[in-house]
């Protein structure tokens, strides 16, 4: 298949590239500049410079393809307006055409929990929950969905996960955690997930909403004394929310965990190391 993936050079993006090239796919690979493009060429994708947003460009490249995957992001605070656009031109391009359309979503958007499914109501921070208005236009419109929701996203030394050793120290020069550190993340390694979006795409059907989880629920606390080597201390919700953000911190501050059924029942297997594992293997700079 030719299939469109927006945010090929990113965190996820580039290990979905890799996961779709191995599956013998034709990618094509929209992104913002010439560096770019350079950079998705040699990993092995077409790329063609543009702005996704913009419709009269976008569109097109999406009805020459077979398929497309929305990976990218925008770093400007604009969510609803990028993603919208982008739902916009899916919808223009694949709206009763049965060419499946991955769309990327969030864990977030549920709220806290202890057995996240793809049934769990939402009940989002304020950070994402422009997400459900999106999200419902797409679902309303006649696609061959999917909706990818990962999970907290780590290896090869990137992700959220990455900026724990950033985090201040106490007056004994223990490293802080953000909140009080019992909150549980649920987890997923980025070439496990990548795998998910190249299951997804190939399947012989829309999935629907995917959580892409690895099982793997951590704490926070555990996540930071894998980087530390030994014991951390709690920020306090208070100094994570003046540190980081309202918005950004009162969405780490979700205790989520959940397993990933419907994930495993496509056929996905997910096998990389647990987020400890690969922080205590030296995948990450530690603190």
């Amino acid at each position: 298949m030719r299939i469109v993936l927006t945010g090929a050079t990113g965190y996820i993006g580039s290990s979905v590239l890799t996961a779709l090239l191995a599956r013998g796919h034709d990618v094509i690979a929209p992104v913002r500049s010439e560096a770019s493009a350079a950079t998705a060429s040699a990993a092995g994708a077409i790329a063609v410079v543009g702005d996704i947003t913009d419709a009269d460009w976008f569109t097109p490249l999406l009805r020459d393809a077979d398929a497309a995957i929305h990976l990218a992001a925008s770093n400007a605070g604009d969510g609803p307006q990028f993603d919208g656009a982008v739902a916009d031109a899916a919808i223009a391009a694949f709206a009763g055409t049965g060419k499946p359309y991955v769309h990327t979503g969030g864990l977030w958007i549920h709220g806290p929990s202890d057995d996240l499914t793809e049934d769990t109501p939402f009940n989002p921070p304020a950070l994402v929950a422009w997400r459900e208005g999106v999200e419902s236009r797409l679902e309303a419109a006649d696609l061959a969905l999917s909706i990818v929701e990962p999970g907290i996203v780590y290896g090869r030394g990137g992700g959220i996960p990455a900026s724990f050793p950033e985090a201040p120290k106490d007056a004994e020069g223990r490293l802080t955690v953000v909140g009080d550190g019992t909150q549980h993340w649920a987890t997923v390694h980025v070439d496990d997930i990548a795998d998910l979006y190249a299951l997804i795409v190939d399947g012989p059907a829309p999935a629907g909403r995917v959580l892409g989880l690895s099982g793997q629920n951590p704490t926070v606390t555990e996540i930071g004394e894998a980087f530390a080597g030994g014991p951390v201390v709690p920020e306090g919700v208070d100094a994570s929310r003046a540190r980081l953000g309202a918005a950004f911190a009162d969405a780490l501050l979700l205790d989520q965990q959940g397993y990933g059924a419907k994930a495993r029942s496509l056929g996905w297997a997910p096998s990389r190391a647990s987020l400890l594992d690969d922080i205590r293997t030296g995948s990450y700079a530690r603190s």
